[in-house]
């Protein structure tokens, strides 16, 4: 995998991109987030990005479409985009990774496997006021040694 913290963020998104479908509102999800540093917790030993913007355009049963902007140390910025299906299959979404989406009633569970045979799981829900959303996750490196994390982001 690419730098595991765009692809934690990706994951991030992923799922509370495709979870939309599990709430009446899914146009709730629609629109800016931005990453909130203070309040999420990175996996021991992976670099921690400045900042964190996700754009997201579309959220249905079927599809999501979004795009993330990284700012890493040293001011680098990085651009993904992506527009993917919801069905509980695995796509990629870059050279080397795949996800898979679970919808449930209220939150959504994504697998992301790299082609090392690392893997990211994560479950994502989005508070009462919809101006929060919270992803918990585990990544197991192509070792087998796991970590877990919690990433937050604030509506914009």
């Amino acid at each position: 995998m690419r730098g595991r913290v765009i692809v934690r963020a990706i994951v991030g998104l992923c799922v509370t991109l495709a979870a939309g479908s599990a709430w009446a509102d899914s146009s709730s999800l629609v629109g800016r987030w931005h990453w909130n540093r203070a309040q999420s917790t990175a996996p021991s030993g992976e670099p921690v990005p400045n900042d964190i913007i996700v754009e997201i355009s579309r959220v249905d049963s079927t599809h999501v479409k979004w795009s993330l902007t990284v700012l890493a140390a040293g001011g680098r910025k990085h651009v993904e985009a992506f527009d993917s299906p919801a069905n509980g299959e695995f796509y990629p979404v870059s050279s080397d990774t795949t996800v898979a989406f679970r919808l449930g009633e209220s939150s959504l569970q994504a697998t992301f496997k790299g082609m090392k045979g690392e893997t990211d799981s994560l479950t994502c829900g989005v508070a009462a006021d919809r101006n929060k959303m919270t992803c918990r996750g585990t990544l197991i490196d192509g070792g087998g040694r796991t970590t877990s994390y919690v990433d937050i982001y604030d509506r914009l």
